[in-house]
């Protein structure tokens, strides 16, 4: 007979995980985050914190010093990198995702005014949630991340009707076309919008993500990539930026969002 006595089950239920991710704080990864910088450091600080207040005379004061790409990219966006780092360590949450992301846009547009002719974007990104389905949340995120990476996105909305991303992808030429799908019923929209812009010739990524999708099934279709969550899809819109098809993104997908 099995002696169970003086056995601390303690130690068989502990949830090492969740006891780590509790000892994490947005201090903890900032310090690991953050530029050494302290000028730098004091842009990054009012998007990691929120301080709608402070970004704007924050930024004036950087911009005595610091040139305004470098305040962007290396303090604004920075920021919202440990944001995104937060949001994926369940830390922060929608409304921390969405007030930072208000913060930095509030900061760029100061820095944007003393660039000549504004600050170039990397790329153009067209977003929709699939036809059918209402729910929006992760694309919103997904947008902010990738806005705040120097990309433009087009955001199409919710039940985005797969006419309708066809004729924008034609008119607006981007990289990169993401969507969304909380619900197994409108996922199919996916394959069927590839299809047609494999038959009009269009050989760009098509990333399927959501609730209801998964890897295998993102890829199950020619264009289809996949993103398990919103902080990947800056990683791989970079590598498509770069050069990479949806061939290539599939195959080194796995070291791609884990940045090995």
């Amino acid at each position: 007979m099995v002696e169970y006595k003086g056995v601390d089950y303690g130690r068989i239920l502990k949830r090492y995980d969740v006891e780590a991710q509790n000892q994490a704080t947005p201090e903890s990864i900032a310090k690991k985050m953050l530029p050494s910088d302290s000028t730098l450091s004091s842009v990054a600080e009012c998007v990691l914190y929120m301080k709608f207040k402070d970004v704007g005379p924050t930024v004036t004061e950087a911009l005595k010093t610091k040139d305004p790409l470098t305040i962007i990219n290396d303090g604004l966006v920075v920021g919202m990198e440990v944001v995104a780092k937060l949001y994926a360590e369940h830390i922060y949450y929608l409304p921390e995702i969405m007030m930072a992301a208000k913060t930095m846009e509030i900061g760029i547009a100061i820095a944007e005014k003393q660039l000549p002719g504004g600050r170039e974007t990397k790329g153009l990104v067209v977003m929709h949630a699939a036809e059918g389905d209402p729910h929006d949340i992760g694309k919103n995120i997904a947008a902010v991340m990738v806005r705040s990476s120097g990309y433009t996105v087009i955001d199409m909305g919710k039940d985005v009707a797969v006419t309708d991303v066809i004729d924008e992808i034609k008119k607006s030429k981007p990289i990169m076309v993401s969507g969304t799908a909380l619900m197994t019923t409108t996922m199919s929209a996916f394959p069927r919008a590839a299809e047609l812009l494999v038959q009009a010739g269009i050989d760009i990524p098509y990333m399927a993500a959501g609730g209801a999708v998964n890897r295998e099934y993102a890829e199950s279709f020619d264009l289809g990539i996949y993103s398990d969550k919103a902080p990947q899809t800056p990683p791989i819109i970079n590598k498509i930026k770069a050069g990479y098809d949806w061939k290539r993104v599939r195959e080194e997908w796995d070291s791609i969002v884990t940045g090995e």
